[in-house]
């Protein structure tokens, strides 16, 4: 064949490795046989392109090529063609029929696995467990160590997690050649589904254990300790290795996942590292000021000055009071917040008192606000009624 080897794949001859394999990958679907069968143009087509292919892929081959053309695979001219050189048949080549194509293409690229696929479906990992606990608040501030139980798959005892019964070693399935899925083709499709003789393992054990049924493992009731730091919030992941499923017949074991859930404290409410609290303070020392005395997540009293005139909603912050960091000693505030209470199932001295003072002349002067709003309100209406 005195054809260009370049141009029967129609790539230039500086192309790259990777733009060989695409053009070549192309026309050999175009031309294979079994997508032409009876056509000898089609064959002979793909054997130009299987020996071009075959010489340029191979930086050696190709080297030689560029040197000194066809001649270099010559019996006995140029550099290591060997005697007849490449001109074999499809077969030869490599690809014995259209389903070689598709292997080809694709192994190693997780598609249909490796002559090795049959120990690695054997030895399926465990999924990774997810645990939800809720914590409370106080356990979170000073953390804790939770005790947690629940059923997963561990590794059978009496098989030792091997899945034979007599500790014999799994042999290579037949049907599926060790890949642990089988290949069929529909037309000018490669269908592949999970091998029904060994359930997608790859492997056959001979004697399985009974107790697993030549799983490796079985479902137990799993109890572990868990730290929880000081600090966690809602929605922290704390990861555990090597406690989650066990693997398939002796796999690699998944991990254990579990999601911090913060419980409703009945005073304090979160926010990152501070802590709000809000305290029902009367009437009389949000008026007159004085002293309120407030819990904290640590357990300690905290003294917080109430100011003269205090209003509902007011804020006073505690520094250092709040919630620690789990990657910090730094505590964060406590934000107190007034909650002004109004007086009820007043006495009849009572009431005359305070409707002395709602008659006081200085009520200007003792509420600001309400007056400055009620002002404008009067404004308000005076303009609608002049037709503003």
């Amino acid at each position: 064949m005195s054809k260009d080897y370049y141009d029967i794949l129609g790539v230039q001859k500086g192309a790259t490795a990777d733009e060989i394999k695409k053009a070549y990958r192309k026309q050999a679907m175009k031309y294979h046989p079994d997508k032409n069968p009876g056509d000898k143009a089609a064959e002979s087509k793909f054997k130009e392109l299987n020996e071009a292919h075959e010489v340029l892929k191979d930086d050696q081959k190709r080297a030689a090529y560029d040197r000194f053309g066809h001649a270099a695979f010559q019996q006995g001219a140029g550099q290591g063609g060997g005697q007849g050189g490449f001109h074999g048949s499809a077969g030869a080549a490599g690809f014995g029929g259209f389903s070689d194509i598709f292997d080809a293409m694709f192994r190693g690229a997780g598609g249909f696995g490796d002559d090795h696929g049959g120990s690695h479906a054997a030895q399926q990992q465990g999924n990774d467990i997810r645990y939800n606990l809720d914590v409370s608040l106080e356990d979170a501030f000073k953390g804790s160590t939770a005790n947690l139980k629940f059923y997963t798959y561990s590794s059978c005892t009496p098989c030792n997690g091997s899945g034979s019964a007599d500790g014999s070693k799994a042999a290579t399935c037949q049907t599926c050649k060790g890949r642990g899925q089988v290949r069929f083709q529909q037309g000018l499709f490669i269908v592949e589904r999970t091998c029904q003789t060994c359930n997608g393992t790859g492997q056959m054990i001979s004697n399985p254990c009974k107790s697993c049924g030549g799983q490796g493992r079985s479902k137990k009731e799993k109890n572990i300790e868990v730290k929880i730091p000081a600090g966690v919030d809602d929605g922290t992941r704390i990861r555990v290795s090597n406690e989650g499923e066990a693997g398939v017949r002796g796999g690699a074991t998944g991990d254990l996942y579990v999601f911090i859930s913060i419980k409703a404290h009945r005073f304090f409410k979160r926010n990152a590292s501070d802590i709000f609290c809000k305290v029902p303070i009367s009437m009389t020392t949000a008026a007159l000021g004085g002293h309120i005395d407030v819990p904290s997540i640590d357990g300690s009293h905290v003294d917080v000055k109430i100011p003269a005139g205090t209003q509902h909603g007011q804020q006073f912050r505690v520094r250092g009071k709040g919630m620690p960091s789990v990657r910090s000693s730094i505590r964060g505030d406590m934000i107190v917040e007034a909650a002004i209470e109004i007086p009820v199932n007043l006495s009849k001295q009572q009431k005359e008192l305070l409707e002395q003072f709602n008659t006081d002349t200085t009520r200007e002067k003792n509420t600001p606000q309400a007056h400055s709003f009620f002002t404008k309100v009067k404004d308000f209406w005076d303009d609608i009624a002049k037709g503003k």
